[in-house]
């Protein structure tokens, strides 16, 4: 199992980075290798992606949820993964982005691509990318405030 955490720091306020962050069907808009993400209900989507070349077609679920705070998933099918991303009010206009992704890596170039470190890099420049998306709209697309408890 790999594993990747990474944290930024974006200037805008903790709920506007929240709700933009429940708007899946945006991520092809600053996640590299994200092709589409069709949200089903309120907690489960098909993300279709292609990342060095590997292209794959899986389901999530979101296993919990707490507005302005917490967005936690896992796969449902495809590739094992499950992750977490944490939303942190540093002050009314910053708020720290934390996210925790967990893997299995499949073949040869997934498993060496964790062993370097490609995986820190991705997560690192799409964190880097929704930083400039969400700072340079000056309003979220949408927002899903609906809580999900843990074992749901």
């Amino acid at each position: 199992m790999s594993s990747v955490i990474e944290t930024i720091d974006v200037n805008v306020p903790v709920s506007r980075v929240y709700n933009q962050w429940t708007q899946f069907e945006s991520f092809s808009q600053f996640m590299d290798g994200v092709e589409r993400i069709d949200q089903t209900d309120d907690t489960h989507s098909h993300w279709v992606t292609n990342l060095g070349g590997v292209h794959r077609e899986f389901d999530t679920r979101i296993t919990e949820q707490t507005p302005d705070e917490r967005v936690a998933w896992t796969s449902t099918d495809g590739t094992s993964h499950a992750g977490v991303v944490t939303f942190h009010r540093i002050d009314e206009a910053t708020t720290r982005v934390t996210a925790q992704i967990d893997w299995q890596p499949e073949g040869v170039a997934e498993k060496v691509g964790a062993l370097v470190g490609a995986d820190d890099r991705q997560v690192k420049k799409d964190l880097s990318r929704f930083k400039e998306f969400i700072e340079a709209r000056g309003t979220e697309s949408g927002a899903w405030r609906g809580d999900v408890e843990a074992g749901s």
